[in-house]
């Protein structure tokens, strides 16, 4: 399977006992920065598709919380696809990485931490942009 290799796939630690489970993140350890923001993508209507653009400095890390969403990955070179399937699982997608999300299960809840606040101007909507910063046109 080809790879992007600044693109990473975090096993989660889960925490099961009588009373349920519980999965989280360090930073330090699992979260390969400090979150400044979070947001939530639910309620995604079947066939639609999210992300579709990169960052200039922004990290993400996804984690779907419930159900279950493929990630696409593109440096310019080459893309992969990521099957995210519960919370035991996150993604880690630093700058300059394009990122589009489908094929969400209907109870599918995506949650994005991001290194910093939102900035439209921070969004490369443009994949011939992205491709040009990213060095690769």
């Amino acid at each position: 399977m080809p790879s992007v290799p600044s693109v990473r796939v975090y096993d989660l630690p889960v925490i099961r006992d009588s009373r349920g489970s519980l999965s989280y993140a360090e930073y330090g350890k699992d979260l390969p920065f400090i979150t400044k923001r979070y947001f939530v993508v639910f309620d995604v209507p079947a066939g639609e598709v999210r992300g579709g653009h990169a960052h200039k400095s922004v990290e993400q890390f996804l984690v779907c919380v419930k159900g279950s969403v493929w990630v696409t990955i593109d440096d310019g070179r080459q893309q992969i696809q990521i099957l995210l399937e519960g919370p035991a699982r996150g993604l880690y997608v630093p700058p300059l990485i394009w990122s589009t999300q489908h094929g969400h299960s209907p109870d599918a809840v995506l949650l994005v931490l991001s290194s910093e606040t939102y900035d439209a101007d921070e969004y490369i909507r443009s994949y011939e942009e992205f491709k040009n910063l990213a060095g690769t046109e």
